[in-house]
């Protein structure tokens, strides 16, 4: 977790990181292409009546609001943003509701239900008639939660969001190779794997090929996708993170433009770099990507996959 003086001084390098691309350059690249973030977490000041899940602890000190948020994405030429509601609130997406509601047009949400309780599965029916509503997001990243994938707990909610038509987003850590089973079972259901299956302590593990191959091996089905999210946190670099290159083009080789796609997770790597950074890496430092590919992935794709129209 970042200190408070880290925080405000990652928040420095940021806006000097945008100031050095500049503003008329980042418009010019939202005028060429859609850009689309994939992930963001939006939180607001803990209170009485939007307490934390107590030991869940925050990835910045400060609060991600609303108002952070949309002045950086103004700055950066991000058009819409596919927030996805943090875990330390536990299982509300009222706060991500808000900002749809204060900005239809550029936001969507991935939300979340408690997957422990299969009475959750009376709630999908009608998810899409809250306002934004896109989809789900779902998190196996724990000793608690990790066993759910195979254990038969969750196995009423995959059924469910089949049924309903709601795409997933899926958070598993070195995990992934269990979701072969779901989309087995379950052909109509889009699975978007999450930051290409990583998580940033595979850095320190030193398991991040093997997570990829997990991933890859995934590609053959066609209901699964992947978002190639998060890629700072895997770097040991600075920017342009050149050591996550290799990763990130296993993965798009195997998925294709269509199925994967770019987002920060902003907020688990703040201090890593800043938007325009997170955009040109993509844009301007992967060959291998060409400009139709680039479209697809910066936000075609992903509006594509969750009917955002």
């Amino acid at each position: 977790m970042l200190s408070r003086r880290s925080f405000l001084n990652a928040t420095i390098g940021a806006g000097a990181a945008l100031a050095t691309h500049g503003p008329q350059r980042a418009a010019a690249q939202a005028n060429r292409r859609m850009i689309v973030d994939a992930q963001v977490h939006l939180w607001k000041a803990e209170s009485e009546d939007w307490k934390w899940v107590p030991g869940v602890v925050p990835q910045l000190p400060e609060p991600f609001t609303i108002e952070r948020l949309v002045p950086m994405m103004d700055e950066a030429g991000v058009d819409r943003v596919v927030i996805v509601p943090p875990s330390w609130p536990g299982d509300r997406n009222d706060y991500a509701l808000e900002a749809v509601r204060r900005h239809p047009t550029r936001f969507r949400i991935m939300g979340k239900v408690p997957l422990q309780d299969p009475r959750s599965a009376a709630l999908l029916p009608k998810w899409r008639e809250q306002p934004g509503m896109a989809g789900l997001r779902v998190i196996f990243n724990t000793p608690q939660t990790l066993p759910w994938l195979t254990d038969g707990t969750v196995d009423w909610f995959w059924a469910a969001a089949e049924k309903a038509e709601l795409p997933v987003m899926c958070f598993a850590p070195g995990g992934t190779s269990a979701f072969g089973r779901v989309a087995e079972r379950h052909p109509q259901l889009q699975l978007i794997l999450d930051h290409m299956g990583t998580g940033a302590a595979m850095v320190r593990d030193n398991t991040i090929t093997e997570a990829i191959g997990q991933t890859v091996a995934l590609a053959k089905h066609p209901n699964i996708s992947v978002k190639v999210s998060a890629s700072p946190g895997l770097s040991l670099e600075p920017y342009p993170w050149r050591d996550v290159a290799v990763h990130i083009k296993r993965v798009f080789d195997a998925y294709g433009p269509q199925r994967s796609y770019w987002g920060t997770d902003l907020t688990n790597t703040y201090a890593k770099g800043g938007y325009r950074q997170r955009i040109s890496h993509f844009t301007e430092e992967l060959s291998f990507l060409s400009e139709s590919d680039k479209d697809w992935v910066m936000g075609r794709a992903i509006v594509q996959r969750l009917k955002w129209t």
